[in-house]
C-alpha cells in the first residue's frame, strides 16, 4: 500500500483544495495520469500521480482544503492482469474482478514516460469534457451536471455560457453524489487578493534567505532580429515565432553549458537539475503572475519552443496547468519587453538559483569595429544565489547567452 499526497506545486504553496476528482476507488492509474483538479491561491492545478497502481480510498473529499503533505488518497499495488495504461486525465476502466487463486504483483514498473501533451481525444472513445473554471463554479452553483452539458468553446470545452444555457432549458438535475462541504467559489478579487499575498510573502522570504547578486549586459540583438525578419517572410502568418522564442533558447542552451545556473540550493547544497526547465514568467488577466516549465527547453526546436509557450499561456490563464509543469522549474525567465521596461530586476524564485530577465529591444548607439551606429539592443540581466555561484560565473552565463544570439541560425 502507498500513498498519493497533496503535492507542493510551488515554493509558496502551502495548502491545496481539491476540486474534482477524476478516479475513484477500484480505478487502475500508471504514473503520470492526471488524478485530481487542486485550486492553489494561484491557479487550479491539474495534478498528476507518481506512481502506479490501484486506487484503494480517496481520503479527502472534494470541496476540502488541507496542509501540502497531507494524504489524499491511498494505493494497492497493481495486479499484473489489469495493469492496462490510462490516458492521462480519464477515468480508468473498471477493474475485472480477479480470479479465485491470489494474483502475483506486477513487476517493477517501468522507467517514467515522457510527459504527455494535451490532446484531443480519438473519435468514438468517451472522455472527461475540458471545462472552463467560470464554467465549473457556475455549475456547481445552479445545479447543473457537467457530463450532460455540450461544450461551444474550442475543442469542445465546456464554457461559463453553455452552463447557463443548460440551466435556463429545464429544471436543474443535481449530481447523485455531492461534496458534503464544498469550499466556497473564490471570486476573482479574492483569487488576486490571495496570489498577490502568496507572491509577496515567496518574494519576502527569497531576499531574506537568498544572498542575491545582480549583473546586466546590454546585447546587440541586431543578428537575431535580421535573421528572424528572413526566416518568417518564409512562413504562413500563424507559424512565425517571436522574437521572445530566441531569447528563450539562447537562456536554455547556455543553461546547458553552465549547470551551475540550473538548479535548486536545497538543504544547504546545490541541486542540478535533471534537465533544463525553463519557468516561463505569464502574466494572468485580471492580475497576478506565474512560471510553468517548459520541459527540456534546451533541446526543442524554436518551433517547439512557439508551439510550448503558446500552449502554457493558453493553459494558465485557463486554469489547466499540470503539477509536473508547476513542480519543476530549474530556471526562471521573465521578459517585460512588451511593457515597455528597459530593465528588469528580478528575484530569485525558490529554491532556484537563479533568474535570467529582459527588457525591451532599443535602437541605440552602438560602436562596434571602430564604427558608430544605430543598432537594436537588449538589456539582459541575471540575479543569482551567491551561494550557488559567483559574478565571474554569472558573467561568463551572460556572455554566453550573448553569443547564442549572435548565431541565431544554430538556435
Amino acid at each position: 500500500m502507498s500513498d498519493f499526497v497533496m503535492p507542493s506545486l510551488g515554493a509558496d504553496m502551502e495548502a491545496g483544495t481539491v476540486l474534482e476528482w477524476y478516479v475513484k476507488p477500484g480505478d487502475t492509474v500508471k504514473r503520470g495520469n492526471i488524478v485530481a483538479l487542486v485550486d492553489t491561491s494561484k491557479a487550479e492545478i491539474e495534478v498528476e500521480i507518481f506512481e502506479g497502481g490501484v486506487i484503494d480510498e480517496l481520503l479527502v473529499p472534494v470541496g476540502e482544503r488541507v496542509p501540502v503533505g497531507t494524504v489524499l488518497a491511498t494505493l494497492r499495488p497493481m495486479p499484473a492482469e489489469v495493469a492496462v495504461p490510462v490516458p492521462p486525465g480519464r477515468p480508468a476502466p473498471p477493474t475485472p474482478a480477479p480470479p479465485a487463486p491470489a494474483i502475483a504483483l506486477a513487476s517493477p514498473p517501468a522507467p517514467p514516460p515522457a510527459p504527455v501533451p494535451l490532446a484531443a481525444a480519438p473519435a468514438g472513445t468517451n472522455h472527461r469534457p475540458r471545462v472552463s473554471p467560470l464554467a465549473r463554479r457556475a455549475a456547481a452553483q445552479l445545479g447543473v451536471v457537467l457530463s450532460e452539458v455540450s461544450g461551444s468553446g474550442p475543442n469542445g470545452a465546456i464554457t461559463k455560457a453553455d452552463v447557463e444555457r443548460a440551466r435556463s432549458a429545464g429544471p436543474p438535475v443535481l449530481p447523485v453524489e455531492r461534496p458534503a462541504a464544498p469550499a466556497p467559489a473564490r471570486e476573482p478579487g479574492d483569487r488576486q487578493a490571495a496570489m498577490r499575498e502568496a507572491i509577496a510573502a515567496l518574494m519576502a522570504r527569497s531576499k531574506r534567505e537568498i544572498p542575491h547578486y545582480y549583473l546586466q549586459l546590454e546585447i546587440d540583438i541586431g543578428p537575431a532580429i535580421d535573421w528572424l525578419h528572413d526566416a518568417n517572410l518564409q512562413r504562413p502568418v500563424n507559424d512565425r515565432l517571436l522574437p521572445s522564442v530566441l531569447l528563450l533558447s539562447a537562456v536554455a542552451r547556455a543553461a546547458a553549458e553552465m549547470p551551475e545556473m540550473n538548479g535548486f540550493w536545497i538543504d544547504g547544497a546545490f541541486r542540478p537539475g535533471d534537465g533544463v526547465h525553463l519557468g516561463v514568467a505569464i502574466s494572468l488577466r485580471g492580475g497576478g503572475l506565474i512560471a510553468p516549465a517548459l520541459h527540456d527547453t534546451d533541446k526543442k526546436s524554436l518551433d517547439e519552443i512557439m508551439a510550448g509557450v503558446r500552449d502554457l499561456v493558453q493553459r494558465a490563464r485557463a486554469g489547466r496547468l499540470r503539477s509536473s509543469e508547476m513542480s519543476d522549474p530549474t530556471l526562471t525567465v521573465t521578459n517585460l519587453g512588451e511593457r515597455g521596461v528597459d530593465l528588469v530586476h528580478g528575484v530569485i524564485y525558490p529554491p532556484q538559483v537563479a533568474l535570467v530577465g529582459f527588457g525591451a529591444v532599443r535602437d541605440r548607439p552602438w560602436a562596434a569595429d571602430g564604427m558608430l551606429g544605430v543598432r537594436p539592443i537588449v538589456v539582459a540581466t541575471l540575479a543569482a544565489d551567491h551561494r550557488a555561484s559567483d559574478g565571474h560565473a554569472g558573467g561568463r552565463f551572460l556572455t554566453l547567452i550573448e553569443r547564442q544570439l549572435q548565431r541565431p541560425e544554430n538556435l
